[in-house]
């Protein structure tokens, strides 16, 4: 019997690419196993691992909010009640015996679309949110908006010639997707002049480009705030960009799981497409998707999220039931921090100071720490960085010296891949370079999280070893 090989495989998977979690994270991993098995030959203590968002991460260890985890606490184990019950907030035990009336035990099978009053809950906080009505049956919760995005891609592709329009940059989950289902990416470039502003001539000139080319346009792809670029949308834009779903006829999918990122709410609010596209009495279909893991949340691993249907018939709801039933339902633990989510403590509930007071922290410190990271990586030669007013992340670009393009060449590597890799080897911080974004040809950029601790440590090393590398390829 011969040995089974890459080419006995489907060959969809061999055009998958992921950049965040790709060579540079591989190599991060090896360097942390040598630092706990002793060795002392590295040029630094602690690998930190600034390419993904994952805030709770360890080395990063954002805390978890207390609320939340009561909840999930009581929800795993019902009778841990009657040792709290005079220690834990009184809305916390509320909160976990109502879930637990609907639910019974999290170790059971839910309803396919999620638990019923979880949606219920989902569906309230949309109304409030965005001050329109939404209907529950329109509600899916999912492990993760990942989940989400794949699924509503899987069904909305049918190859080879369907299109999706994407920015540049992306977050990698999007080209990723579409190669594995033989899905066509069509790159709409955003501004960073602009502040990465979403430009409507780039994704009017990529729909023409695809119709020259024999690809059919089927659906836009806004990630909003965006990632990695962390640019905010204003409403002339949005509305623009509706409308620009009307002529041709595409399904916008709105990325919105950074909607709580927001390092500047007064002067850059977040508006969300469900509310664009009622108010202008749009008929385009949306798909919205939302998450636990980003936010002030950051409970990447429990898996959860949703996406919202608007202006979806029920016929193809029903397709997207059938589909989300093969995999049974979304975790549960994920779906209780969906609850969590979308029904945060209120004001005179006893959980409330405590949520606050952890909320506030939580985003005064990722504000603070992208403005300060914003301002010294701007401070450095050869690197210019927009200002994030949204989600967890920078995006600076490098001007990097010609000797160094070379020898990325001589190694077949693109030259900001060189730059991430030296950077990872000399400090030990992870970054993911920008050609695993996307990004214009001759350009060079990397994103890092916003997430480090001991900011002034770490950006002094970002510092320190940026002006080594402009020394050493004759940059300075």
């Amino acid at each position: 019997m011969r040995p089974l090989t890459p080419a006995d495989l489907n060959p969809a998977i061999l055009k998958v690419q992921y950049a965040v979690r790709g060579e540079l994270a591989i190599k991060a991993e090896e360097f942390r196993e040598k630092l706990q098995a002793g060795h002392k030959d590295l040029p630094f203590t602690k690998v930190i691992s600034s390419n993904i968002g994952n805030p709770q991460q360890k080395g990063l260890d954002q805390p978890p909010l207390t609320f939340s985890r009561q909840v999930a606490a009581l929800m795993e184990y019902p009778p841990l009640v009657e040792l709290v019950k005079d220690k834990w907030p009184q809305d916390v035990i509320e909160r976990a015996q109502e879930l637990q009336e609907e639910i019974g035990s999290i170790g059971a099978y839910s309803h396919s679309k999620g638990v019923p009053l979880i949606r219920k809950h989902v569906a309230k906080f949309i109304e409030e949110r965005d001050g329109y009505p939404s209907d529950p049956e329109d509600i899916f919760l999912t492990a993760g908006a990942s989940a989400g995005v794949s699924l509503l891609l899987n069904v909305l592709i049918t190859p080879p010639t369907t299109g999706i329009l994407i920015p540049i940059p992306q977050y990698p989950l999007y080209t990723a997707t579409l190669a594995q289902y033989n899905g066509v990416a069509l790159p709409y470039h955003l501004s960073e002049p602009d502040g990465w502003k979403t430009s409507l001539a780039e994704i009017e000139a990529a729909i023409v480009k695809a119709q020259q080319d024999g690809i059919t346009a089927k659906a836009l792809v806004i990630i909003n705030p965006g990632n990695p670029t962390g640019a905010l949308l204003d409403l002339e834009t949005m509305e623009a960009v509706v409308r620009l779903c009307e002529q041709h006829s595409l399904v916008l999918l709105a990325d919105e799981v950074y909607q709580y990122n927001l390092h500047k709410p007064e002067s850059h609010p977040f508006h969300s497409f469900k509310q664009v596209v009622r108010r202008l009495g749009s008929p385009i279909p949306l798909f919205s998707f939302h998450s636990i893991s980003k936010g002030v949340k950051g409970e990447c691993g429990r898996r959860g999220g949703y996406f919202e249907c608007t202006n979806i018939s029920p016929e193809v709801r029903a397709l997207l039931y059938k589909m989300v039933s093969v995999g049974l339902c979304p975790p549960l633990a994920g779906q209780i921090g969906v609850d969590c989510l979308v029904r945060s403590p209120k004001p005179g509930q006893p959980s409330y100071p405590l949520w606050k007071k952890e909320t506030d922290e939580i985003a005064a410190a990722l504000a603070q720490r992208t403005q300060l990271m914003a301002a010294r990586l701007n401070a450095l030669p050869g690197v210019s960085c927009v200002e994030s007013p949204g989600a967890l992340y920078l995006y600076p670009r490098l001007e990097l010296p010609q000797k160094a393009v070379e020898a990325a060449q001589k190694l077949g590597k693109p030259a900001d891949a060189l730059y991430a890799m030296e950077l990872l080897e000399d400090t030990g911080i992870c970054v993911v370079p920008g050609s695993g974004f996307g990004q214009k040809d001759g350009e060079h950029h990397y994103r890092l999280t916003c997430l480090c601790p001991g900011v002034e440590e770490y950006v002094g090393a970002l510092e320190n070893f940026h002006m080594k590398f402009l020394e050493k390829y004759g940059g300075l």
